[in-house]
């Protein structure tokens, strides 16, 4: 009977996951369209990409964890049958969403201002600043299909934001191929291209979103209740407290590998060049992990919205079990394949040479990435957040970054120091998660 309800979890799990695996492995392979097209086109525009890519990446990341807060109170309501609530919660999350977006889109504009301050070779900030400046202007657009997406997610339809990501993705990656090396008539614009594609591609994504909901016929039950412009103080209240502590811990993990980055710059063009490819190749792990983790949260939210908290312990066992196993298969394939995929993306002998000394560091923090994405997530679906931003304070920014600075430098370890550093962040933070959702769990 044991082994009857493990099974279905994890088929749910995997159900799930698969959608939402597919839509993130899209990212993966525009990430390594953009890196290889950039990387082929010269060594400083993909020096000046990694630069740009590790400060958006901050406020991307804060962006898209302020999100993630809406999906567990969707789910927990789906579970218990509330569409109206549902919907106002929808509804109040997206305007939340917007305003917090408008003033991370500025905090970026700052960012761009101080950009030449910020140690990294001068010959690369022309190319810096034209990237940037698409990035930021294409926010709004990711955080309205982030929210989306959330709630689609909690109400169990993960495969709608799959195929917007999948269409969004063939744009970002046609355009490119115009706009980096000018074909068919389209002008040569090398990383600002680059950076014109993927703003087009996250405006399209955020216009099907919104034209989902309002066309629809999946979401003709939840378009009646509340309203954008009317928002419920209390539901408005809840989504923030539920948002804000996701937001930091996310904001603040990635703010670990940004300052990671920058520090990267401070050893020239090669070692950020290098830092980048190795970037890109490990999101394959992360982006996979977190797919079936999500999952697991949506499944422990539904769960949970039921107060059947013997099926949150067994569903959390059942995602960890799973994911272990993911993260097994992705740090076998770094290690065979790692070479090959390096040499995808540059033919620059210097970088592919700095990027190899780097394989065996990023398999070893694999096993910090995966726990803590799970447990994280874990937290989520039993929305149990407050602990994660103090959790990503501690292990990333209080511990994380002085070793980084000491492995890299005071020992002068170089890149590889740096990279060695997140094994330390990422596991204890997996331990804090852990401990954290175990104790948030009533007792049976």
């Amino acid at each position: 009977m044991q082994n009857s309800k493990y099974r279905t979890y994890y088929k749910d799990i995997i159900r799930l996951g698969l959608p939402i695996m597919v839509g993130q492995l899209g990212i993966i392979v525009v990430g390594f369209v953009d890196t290889m097209m950039v990387g082929h086109y010269s060594t400083d525009a993909l020096a000046a990409a990694a630069f740009v890519n590790t400060v958006f990446n901050l406020l991307n990341m804060v962006c898209m964890g302020f999100s993630f807060g809406l999906t567990p109170l969707v789910a927990a309501l789906y579970g218990r049958g509330n569409t109206a609530k549902a919907a106002e919660t929808f509804k109040n999350g997206m305007l939340l969403n917007i305003v917090f977006t408008i003033l991370l889109t500025i905090i970026g504009m700052g960012c761009y201002a101080c950009v030449d301050r910020m140690g990294q070779p001068p010959h690369l900030i022309p190319l810096i600043k034209d990237y940037l400046g698409t990035m930021l202007a294409s926010m709004i657009f990711i955080s309205i299909f982030n929210t989306f997406r959330q709630f689609s997610d909690g109400i169990g339809r993960v495969a709608v934001s799959m195929w917007i990501m999948l269409i969004c993705n063939v744009v970002n990656i046609v355009f490119n191929y115009l706009l980096i090396f000018g074909k068919f008539g389209f002008p040569e614009w090398g990383l600002f291209g680059a950076g014109v594609s993927t703003l087009s591609a996250r405006v399209l994504g955020g216009v099907i979103a919104l034209a989902l909901w309002r066309r629809g016929k999946n979401y003709r039950i939840y378009r009646d209740h509340g309203s954008f412009f009317k928002p419920d103080r209390a539901i408005s209240a809840e989504i923030f407290r539920t948002s804000w502590p996701v937001s930091m811990q996310m904001g603040l993990e990635t703010a670990f590998f940004t300052i990671a980055g920058v520090m990267m710059g401070w050893l020239g063009a090669i070692a950020l060049a290098s830092y980048q490819i190795l970037v890109i190749i490990g999101m394959l792990g992360f982006l996979i992990y977190y797919s079936f983790a999500a999952s697991m949260s949506i499944k422990i939210g539904h769960a949970a919205g039921q107060h059947n908290f013997r099926a949150v312990r067994d569903i959390t066992r059942c995602g960890v079990r799973l994911v272990l196993g993911i993260m097994v298969g992705s740090s076998l394939i770094f290690y065979f394949f790692g070479s090959y995929l390096i040499g995808l993306f540059t033919l620059d002998s210097a970088v592919r040479a700095a990027a190899v000394l780097l394989i065996i560091p990023m398999i070893l923090y694999q096993l910090g990435d995966a726990l803590q994405i799970v447990y994280s997530n874990a937290l989520r679906g039993i929305a149990k957040v407050k602990p994660m931003s103090l959790v990503a304070f501690i292990a990333y920014i209080i511990v994380g970054l002085p070793v980084t600075y000491l492995l890299g430098f005071s020992l002068n370890l170089g890149a590889v120091g740096i990279y060695l550093a997140f094994s330390v962040g990422l596991l204890i933070a997996a331990a804090l998660y852990a401990r954290f959702f175990y104790k948030g769990l009533p007792r049976e």
